[in-house]
């Protein structure tokens, strides 16, 4: 027993005698140092025809921003890359087990992958070291800030989706020279996307696809690995800053017909609800792109409620002015009575006045009489002369006061003009043509939206 323990103590100072090599080790074997070159000045086949063969995945950690205006998408994204180095290898035997190391990114030769649409220099650090396979299978990560050019489609705007690329592809090489092969399909993409996921900003993320491709630029011909994000708008918070207060502008609109014609109230209203109106299209004109195909649903939206809008001012305007002139013509037959009541009561003052002058004379009597009967009748003509006066005075007044009472039951009690009564009509078949319109419209602008998110 103690043979056989001494046996196996012997066996495993030999072997851990033997398991002494490093990391170093390896990097001597593999003769890379920090000021060799040679391993990252070109591609790491031994048969300069024979292509290199770059495996990559793309995962999405983020959506950080969709820029309409600007046709920008801003993602944060998992890049990470594969490839064979033919030099590069060892035996893990031979150094302990060892199968990967570390090495900074300047020491080996890394493919030169760009995405066609990148409109910005990534703003986040690459990753410093790669890790090198003893089979010599070379692995690069780095998360990156895309800032990349999207085509926005804004018709069905704020229940749009879009759908951006990532197109990865060689700068300087072609198909022959690097093979892009994609290492994920779009099934396992979306579902370790989604696990992986930090923030949507407005979007909610529905899936990412992959798709290998080979284009011909101008007789070069290149391998293309196209990843494609799709998303969809959260809409909840344009509907209630936007849609929803449109709506109640118009529903305003509507109830300002039960305001009455006759003063400046309803115009100056219809006026002001048709300016909150236009500072709305003017948030919207921030929003959506300028260079839109079609104009987006919601920008119709706001046309037809601002068309309704108007011609409801419109028609205001000509209710007042054809009611004022009804009133215009009330008050000029108006003056034309008073005037000619006024100067049929003075001629009559002026018969009356000339009656009380003037004596009754019989015709009997002679001028010496009738002189000596003045004589004695002076001082009682005088006095009955001045209480004439003053029931003339007081009847005038009476007529007058009487007069002004007809004129005001006239005005209340009387029928209104003929203008009036034209705008009575005008207002209740506008009312109605302005009902059935707006809904009308309202029903197309549902279906038109329904349809688009289908």
């Amino acid at each position: 027993m103690f043979a056989g323990f001494l046996f196996l103590l012997l066996l495993t100072d030999g072997v851990s005698s033997e398991c002494n090599s490093s990391y170093r080790d390896v990097l001597k074997h593999l003769k890379l140092t920090k000021n060799n070159e040679l391993y990252s000045m070109t591609r790491p086949v031994i048969h300069h025809d024979s292509p290199t063969v770059v495996y990559l995945a793309i995962l999405l950690n983020a959506i950080l921003d969709v820029k309409e205006k600007d046709q920008k998408f801003i993602s944060y994204v998992w890049i990470t890359m594969w490839w064979q180095d033919e030099y590069i290898g060892w035996n893990p035997d031979e150094f302990c087990g060892i199968t990967n190391i570390s090495l900074p990114t300047k020491v080996l030769w890394k493919p030169d992958l760009t995405i066609e649409e990148m409109t910005e220099k990534d703003k986040a650090p690459p990753s410093p070291y790669l890790t090198v396979d003893s089979s010599g299978e070379v692995e690069l990560t780095n998360n990156q800030v895309q800032v990349s050019t999207c085509s926005m489609q804004v018709f069905k705007f704020p229940f749009d989706s879009q759908s951006c690329n990532l197109s990865f592809k060689s700068v300087i090489h072609s198909v022959k020279e690097i093979q892009l092969v994609q290492y994920l399909n779009s099934s396992k993409i979306t579902k370790w996307s989604r696990k992986l996921m930090q923030t949507q900003s407005e979007w909610l993320f529905i899936k990412m696809t992959v798709s290998n491709e080979t284009v011909n630029n101008f007789d070069f011909i290149q391998s293309v690995i196209v990843y494609t994000i799709h998303m969809k708008r959260r809409s909840a918070l344009y509907i209630v800053n936007f849609l929803l207060p449109v709506l109640l502008f118009l529903c305003l609109d509507l109830a300002s017909f039960l305001i009455s014609d006759t003063g400046g109230e309803k115009l100056s209203f219809k006026v002001t609800v048709l300016l909150a109106v236009t500072v709305l299209q003017l948030i919207l004109n921030d929003i959506l792109p300028s260079s839109s195909d079609r104009i987006p649903l919601i920008a119709v939206y706001c046309i037809g409620i601002f068309g309704l809008m108007l011609l409801s001012l419109l028609e205001t305007i000509l209710v007042m002015h054809l009611m004022d002139k009804d009133n215009e013509a009330e008050r000029n037959e108006d003056c034309g009575d008073k005037r000619g009541k006024i100067s049929n009561y003075f001629r009559e003052v002026k018969k009356c006045t000339h009656c009380v002058s003037v004596c009754d004379v019989s015709a009997g009597e002679t001028p010496s009489e009738l002189l000596s009967v003045a004589k004695e009748g002076s001082s009682s003509q005088l006095t009955e002369e001045s209480h004439d006066s003053e029931k003339l005075s007081e009847e005038l007044r009476e007529v007058v006061k009487t007069l002004t009472e007809l004129l005001k039951s006239k005005k209340e009690e009387g029928k209104p003009g003929y203008w009036t009564r034209v705008t009575k009509t005008i207002n209740r078949v506008f009312f109605i043509f302005y009902v059935t319109a707006a809904g009308l419209f309202l029903l197309y602008m549902f279906v038109s939206w329904s349809d688009a998110q289908e």
